[in-house]
């Protein structure tokens, strides 16, 4: 039977430990914090809880555009009791953790509590026991970088981490970082009812998103009273007892109760033995893979965030799925970046996947692209919703369809299609003769493809 040591609990590593106790072999998860890791613990599985609140709360706040009188007034005030909210997200946190544990166990896999350290290619050291393995799997993670003029303090200064010990809202949160997760707890913070300014060291939030999604999403962002600062930095973060002073690149200051700090992450790879091995990093620490996981030490597979591959739980699964297939000797695909569906959770929500809009300006990919608003869709219109657009990018003589954008409500959800569209090479005439619900905002995806149809030369 083969020996599988994986190195982390997360989304890579319970993964590749279901698909490898299903294909016979003998598992071991080692894991310090617990089954899920900090996916299910600190990060996505929080985050996104959190997230779904602070959307109730808006719809609640929006009421009154759909003829609701939630209390007297012209304003509807939500009370938020952030304790409630945090005790909630963490038990909802364990709650998952547990569950994956007993899937774990139920399915023969072992559960070792520690701290791992390869001490060859085929053995890892777990305190004083050594596990002896025929793959190993590292699945260590990342955790949030750290900016030498704003140390975390966890109490005035912030990573997302330290959230859901709050007590308190924040009276003013000062978020620094753009990006996903800064724009996530941007929005979600405004939509809780604190005061938030969010800098970005770029023109628009979330550059490396779609243009036009990103544009959407600041202008709801500053139309709900959310301040944001372009083209400057956080020089420094300063607790001063009871708020924290931020100095800005420009030369500006801004005063808030909190600071979130958002700019980036830092792979869990320091110290665990790999460079001795001989397992390749690259400059940043993060541990370098080919497209089925195999690291430059035979026989020692990566998945995931200390990979650096795409730091999203759904990417990291499917590397260490792969890892396992790979390992194991059943046939395989190799990870295709291009048909990775990702979601920004902000409100509304912008999904996307494949091709952008930016490949096709600037020549690398031959496309025509159309762009629905979502203000026509009449199921949009019902629920009150405005904001987002429906994107489709197809291939130009053969009407393949290579990506798509979506900004609107449950994108997460909507970009399944265009997904699977992307994933199985279909053209946009299969997607415009195919039934969608009436109404329903996937009939923006159906109807965007018809006007791909419509436009495809003689």
């Amino acid at each position: 039977m083969t020996k599988v040591v994986i190195i982390g609990g997360g989304p890579g590593g319970y993964e590749a430990a279901l698909v490898a106790t299903q294909l016979g072999a003998d598992v071991t998860v080692v894991e310090r914090d617990g089954v899920g890791g900090a996916c299910v613990l600190t990060d996505c599985v929080p985050s996104k809880t959190m997230i779904a609140t602070s959307v109730r709360s808006t719809y609640v706040k929006d009421a009154g555009r759909l003829g609701l009188t939630i209390n007297a007034g012209d304003e509807c005030k939500v009370g938020v009791d952030l304790a409630a909210v945090n005790a909630r997200v963490k038990r909802l946190a364990r709650a998952q953790s547990e569950d994956t544990s007993a899937r774990l166990q139920k399915e023969g896999v072992r559960i070792v509590a520690g701290e791992a350290r390869l001490v060859d290619p085929r053995i890892v050291a777990v305190g004083e026991e050594r596990l002896r393995a025929d793959v190993v799997l590292v699945a260590t993670g990342a955790h949030p970088r750290e900016l030498p003029t704003a140390r975390p303090d966890g109490e005035r200064i912030l990573t997302w981490r330290h959230l859901y010990d709050l007590e308190e809202m924040p009276e003013h949160l000062v978020v620094v970082g753009s990006g996903v997760t800064g724009a996530e707890f941007a929005n979600a913070y405004t939509g809780l009812g604190a005061e938030v300014t969010l800098v970005s060291s770029r023109d628009r939030v979330m550059p490396t998103q779609d243009a036009d999604a990103a544009e959407v999403l600041e202008g709801v962002f500053r139309r709900r009273g959310m301040q944001v600062l372009g083209n400057t930095r956080a020089e420094s973060v300063v607790n001063t007892g009871d708020g924290v002073l931020v100095t800005l690149s420009d030369g500006r200051t801004v005063e808030g109760s909190h600071c979130l700090m958002t700019v980036g992450m830092i792979p869990n790879t320091a110290g665990i033995g790999l460079e001795e091995i001989g397992v390749r990093l690259d400059g940043g620490g993060f541990v370098q893979v080919d497209r089925v996981s195999r690291t430059s030490t035979p026989g020692v597979y990566a998945a995931g965030d200390c990979t650096g591959v795409n730091m999203l739980a759904s990417v990291a699964a499917m590397q260490g799925r792969i890892a396992m297939w790979h390992a194991l000797g059943e046939a395989v695909s190799p990870l295709k970046l291009s048909t990775v569906a990702a979601t920004v959770f902000t409100n509304p929500e912008l999904a996307s996947v494949g091709a952008t809009e930016e490949d096709v300006r600037s020549g690398k990919v031959d496309a025509r692209i159309v762009n629905l608003p979502l203000d026509t869709n009449p199921r949009a219109k019902m629920g009150g919703s405005k904001d987002g657009f429906v994107k489709l990018i197809c291939r130009r003589h053969t009407g393949i369809v290579l990506g798509g954008v979506i900004v609107g409500p449950r994108a997460s959800e909507l970009i399944l299609g265009v997904s699977i569209a992307v994933q199985q090479r279909l053209t946009v005439d299969e997607i415009a003769h195919t039934f969608a619900v009436y109404p329903s905002l996937s009939g923006s995806v159906t109807e965007a493809a018809r006007s791909l149809m419509q436009a495809s030369p003689e």
